[in-house]
């Protein structure tokens, strides 16, 4: 019987000192910054910032009296359903392939891994010259094709720019995931499927893809929270939150409205609702999803 070894440490402190480093980031750059976005949202400054005012819940009230910020929970909801759904497909396709080249697999996957070392203002930019409508070689194209892109007019289409260059930047992280998933799958178990006649096809849904379920699920928690916060740049890089507020995402309204219309208590309130909606969906993915995930 294989006993429990655990590491003791002699002195008390030691284990303390050991975690101090990380406690003293997590409480400065979370924990502190969470706090003062409460304390914000329940003050009201002027307009430059002179007197601030205890103000309670009417920042929140006004939030739900905002037909564009509840327009941008919608918004919200489409851009990051699409992130999520595409970049976790796209990334298990390619993962997929990766796992079944033999020649050249080193420069494959190098190739795919380089979208994740680029930042998200210049992944913005970058399809944003693609997809221009005067100079860019992929808008070019379309309107050969007859289709007349221009998504600083479309809504449409800025909200198809802004998922794909958000997709692409996060492509490669979610790609390696998965291609470490399958390359932790014994590989007994799919050759045995293959004798029994089973085709690539079904070999991957019924061995491949449940043997996935960890990984999958982590990666949609994480793409979720992504979606959520980390594509501020490309948004504000590609559209600005146009055409109109068409695609100005809550994260991106938090910005707008505290340091372009100078809100800075409705911003902070907007900060701590998507604070809370993030929480909520996690906590949500935990309880529910997970109990599909076969450890």
């Amino acid at each position: 019987m294989a006993s429990d070894k655990r590491v003791v440490f002699r002195s008390r402190w030691l284990p303390w000192a050991l975690m101090a480093p990380q406690l003293v980031i997590i409480v400065v750059f979370f924990f502190w910054p969470a706090l003062q976005a409460i304390l914000q949202s329940v003050q009201q400054s002027d307009a430059f910032g002179t007197s601030v005012n205890y103000v309670g819940l009417e920042n929140f009230r006004n939030l739900w009296n905002d037909a564009s910020y509840l327009a941008s929970f919608q918004t919200t909801a489409v851009f990051s359903g699409l992130v999520t759904v595409v970049g976790l497909s796209l990334a298990l396709l390619l993962a997929t392939f990766a796992d079944r080249v033999v020649r050249g697999s080193a420069i494959y996957r190098t190739l795919l891994i380089w979208p994740y070392a680029v930042a998200p203002a210049v992944a913005g930019v970058l399809w944003l010259f693609l997809f221009s409508p005067s100079i860019g070689l992929v808008s070019y194209a379309l309107h050969e094709l007859g289709l007349n892109w221009d998504p600083l007019l479309n809504s449409s289409h800025a909200m198809a720019l802004v998922v794909m260059a958000a997709v692409w930047k996060q492509i490669s992280y979610n790609f390696l995931f998965f291609l470490a998933g399958l390359q932790s799958i014994p590989l007994s178990l799919i050759e045995a499927a293959a004798m029994d006649g089973a085709k690539p096809w079904k070999r991957f849904w019924t061995i491949q893809f449940p043997l996935l379920s960890p990984t999958t699920f982590f990666l949609l928690v994480m793409n979720v929270v992504y979606a959520f916060f980390d594509t501020f740049a490309i948004v504000d890089a590609a559209t600005k939150g146009g055409p109109g507020k068409d695609t100005a995402i809550l994260v991106y309204k938090v910005y707008f409205d505290g340091f372009k219309a100078m809100d800075l208590g409705g911003s902070a309130a907007q900060s701590v609702v998507l604070m809370v909606i993030v929480v909520l969906l996690t906590v949500v993915q935990f309880r529910f999803v997970e109990k599909k995930v076969n450890y």
